[in-house]
């Protein structure tokens, strides 16, 4: 064998060698790689428990093939794409909100390969039917306040069919280096307009970020986890669950034990004005706050306590000039997980002229009257509410509640009519089954009475039926 040959040979055999070298150390990276993977895999499952969300991941880049990567490049893009796909999920299980009348964790999450971005479409089509008899209330939703007093002829049975309250939801995270976590969050029912049109109604569009949400959402004064769940839309009479265009800020510390939030909110006004008043446009926000106290591993019991401080406006016509009335309301609320199968709900509020912040009274006119013996006299009403539940989960898919709940207004030294609402009661009991994870059906029981300042009243009975299926 020539020199020339036997160098070649060698040349050839240190290029194999070299080439073996780099598929081995590929070879331990991606192991490495791998290993690490899975460690993050399990970690992060451990963290949602069984909310495994199908996550799309998406390019803002240029398209990528199988054709641009070697194997090292494969392995560490798979890695990082499973990353990406965890991480987003935990966005969605640390930002999403759990209570009274809101909507599942989605189903689908698109998501960028780094997850600087992220964002999902979501909601459910539910159907509630319900019966009215031996007394019927006058409302889509069963409100004590809407109940016929005195009833008459067409006030004794009433058949309901609705699927208004089906819900659509857009969520969209940004994780930013200057803000952090920035939450965007729409949803919309179809109850905007008069019953039976399924008018599309905006209920919350805001923005999230360093504890600071503007837009409009639940007000402030309301504790999500307070109220049980109940096919009627509407709830206990004494709770509260109204929205607000607000600024709000709230911050946890105490390893999160304790929670703070404060916020100005545009106000609504409900009153009676008579001939000596007239309505005007409101110059002062509402200040809602609470500080709430929460305990156990995932800080699933909590007490509340809440304010809120109101001065509405009103034009007075003898004196051609504008006055505003102070009105104010506490609450105590919270929900207690006694044990893994029972759970108890409750709120007690009290104020002056705080119908907004009061189920039954919402839209009542009762903020504020005049006397009926002076006019020219206006005073804010007296009124305060309580409600208590439970819940017992018998299996994961099964579980009954039931609860009590009353509303009153106070006489107020002369400043109410004969058939102004007095006092509402609320009772229900309920059954819920889930058919699979996104399917669930429901049975209802519902008693509710109306009790005037002359002492008259009246009652209501319904049966609801449901089902709902979330995606």
């Amino acid at each position: 064998m020539s020199y020339n040959s036997l160098r070649t040979s060698k040349n050839i055999n240190k290029t194999k060698f070299i080439r073996l070298m780099k598929t081995f150390r590929l070879l331990i990276v991606a192991l490495l790689l791998a290993g690490s993977a899975s460690a993050q895999r399990y970690e992060r499952k451990a963290m949602r428990g069984e909310y495994s969300p199908t996550v799309y991941l998406i390019s803002v880049q240029e398209v990528d093939t199988i054709y641009n990567y070697g194997p090292y490049a494969m392995q560490q893009a798979a890695v990082l794409n499973r990353m990406a796909m965890d991480n987003a999920t935990q966005d969605y299980i640390e930002t999403h909100r759990p209570g009274f009348q809101q909507v599942e964790k989605p189903q689908f999450v698109f998501a960028t390969k780094n997850n600087r971005f992220s964002f999902s479409l979501g909601g459910f089509v539910s159907l509630r039917a319900g019966y009215d008899f031996d007394g019927i209330v006058d409302n889509i939703d069963f409100v004590p306040y809407d109940i016929p007093v005195p009833g008459n002829y067409n006030s004794k049975q009433k058949l309901m069919m609705d699927a208004s309250t089906s819900r659509l939801f857009l969520k969209a995270i940004t994780n930013t280096r200057a803000l952090g976590r920035v939450v965007i969050y729409m949803d919309a029912d179809f109850r905007g307009g008069a019953e039976g049109s399924y008018t599309p109604r905006l209920r919350s569009a805001y923005v999230s970020f360093k504890g600071l949400t503007l837009g409009r959402d639940v007000t402030t004064f309301c504790d999500l986890s307070a109220a049980p769940t109940t096919i009627d839309f509407q709830g206990p009479n004494a709770y509260n669950f109204n929205f607000a265009t607000l600024i709000r800020y709230e911050v946890s510390f105490a390893r999160r034990h304790m929670t703070f939030g404060v916020a100005a909110e545009l106000p609504s006004v409900s009153a009676t004005y008579g001939e000596n008043f007239k309505p005007i446009h409101q110059r002062v926000p509402d200040f809602p706050m609470y500080l709430q106290y929460a305990w156990g591993a995932d800080r699933s019991s909590h007490l509340r306590a809440s304010a809120v401080l109101r001065n509405p406006y009103m034009y007075k016509v003898s004196k051609d000039a504008t006055t505003s009335l102070f009105g104010w309301g506490v609450q105590l609320s919270g929900t207690i997980k006694c044990c893994d199968w029972f759970r108890m709900f409750m709120n007690g509020v009290y104020g002056k002229g705080i119908t907004p912040y009061i189920q039954d009274l919402t839209g009542s006119g009762l903020d504020f009257t005049p006397n009926p013996a002076d006019p020219t006299l206006v005073r804010m009403m007296p009124m305060w509410g309580v409600q208590a539940a439970g819940q017992i989960n018998f299996t994961p898919r099964l579980f009954v509640s039931g609860g009590y709940s009353t509303v009153r207004v106070q006489r107020s030294e002369g400043y109410y009519t004969a058939d102004q609402y007095k006092q509402g009661q609320y009772i229900f009991g309920n059954i819920f089954y889930s058919l699979t994870p996104r399917c669930k059906v429901a049975a209802e029981y519902l008693y509710g009475s109306r009790k005037d300042m002359n002492s008259m009243k009246n009652h209501a009975n319904r049966v609801n039926v449901m089902v709902q299926y979330n995606f």
